[in-house]
């Protein structure tokens, strides 16, 4: 898949990542990606030219030290971050050329978000949180979904609890029932299981793969657990801002197994 190098170190065509399957939809389309931000000391450049084509229904891990770029990259595709240079596109829309509201708009509608600390509203019950992007969009069913979701990541017992009564664990699935409940093409998910205990976070980890294969949703997520990032079909590395390494598991090689999902904690 590599074959030649960019003066600024990233592999180009056949470059890292930038040449998907033929006749395959790409659902993220990132290219010469750059991000600078000023600060006291001058600009720092976070990303520094990458090149990323993600197709329909693929799991990516991006992984990479700290201070490489990977959450600011997820930022840029979630939409809220804006790039300094190169192109963005997510689905059929040009990021570049959309307004703060156009790109709430398609955030609410085609992009689910889990964040490692679940950012849940504290004065709002589980149902509520979870009904919070359908009630945006207008949706009459808001709360049945929403309860209906709750109950198939296992919280149908905690629909009227507020955030401070439940579990970390609670707390992220609730987080991941509202990510999927407008039925989102991604699903972005920085360190879901960073603030979870190892057997928590498994079952979290196991119901974010089993939901994005039921809704058919393509996965990309930031870990620094290497056994989790195996279960991705690519896995992407950062290092000072560039892909280095773009690695895919062939078809046929099943995914690692892991543990199993349990309904409560």
């Amino acid at each position: 898949m590599i074959q030649a190098d960019r003066e600024d170190g990233q592999q180009t065509d056949g470059d890292i990542g930038a040449n998907p399957e033929a006749g395959e939809p790409r659902v993220i389309d990132l290219r010469d990606l750059r991000l600078t931000l000023g600060s006291e000391a001058g600009e720092v450049n976070i990303l520094r030219g990458i090149d990323l084509a993600v197709t329909a229904g693929e799991t990516i891990s991006v992984v990479g030290p700290s201070g490489s770029g990977k959450t600011s990259m997820l930022m840029i595709v979630a939409g809220l971050e804006r790039a300094t240079g190169g192109g963005v596109t997510i689905g059929d829309k040009d990021f570049t050329a959309l307004s703060e509201d156009e790109l709430a708009l398609f955030r609410r509608d085609n992009v689910g978000i889990v964040f490692q600390s679940f950012h849940l509203v504290p004065t709002m019950n589980a149902v509520e949180n979870v009904a919070i992007p359908l009630e945006l969009a207008g949706r009459a069913d808001a709360f049945d979904r929403a309860r209906h979701l709750l109950e198939r990541v296992g919280l149908g017992h905690r629909l009227d609890h507020y955030p401070g009564q439940l579990s970390g664990g609670e707390q992220q699935r609730v987080a991941l029932a509202r990510a999927f409940a407008p039925e989102p093409r991604i699903l972005l998910a920085d360190e879901p299981t960073g603030n979870l205990d190892g057997a928590t976070g498994e079952q979290v980890i196991e119901l974010m793969f089993e939901m994005s294969r039921l809704h058919d949703a393509t996965l990309m997520l930031i870990t620094h657990d290497p056994a989790l990032a195996d279960r991705c079909s690519r896995v992407i590395r950062l290092e000072d801002g560039l892909i280095v390494e773009d690695s895919a598991r062939p078809s046929s090689e099943p995914a690692p197994d892991a543990a199993p999902r349990a309904a409560a904690e």
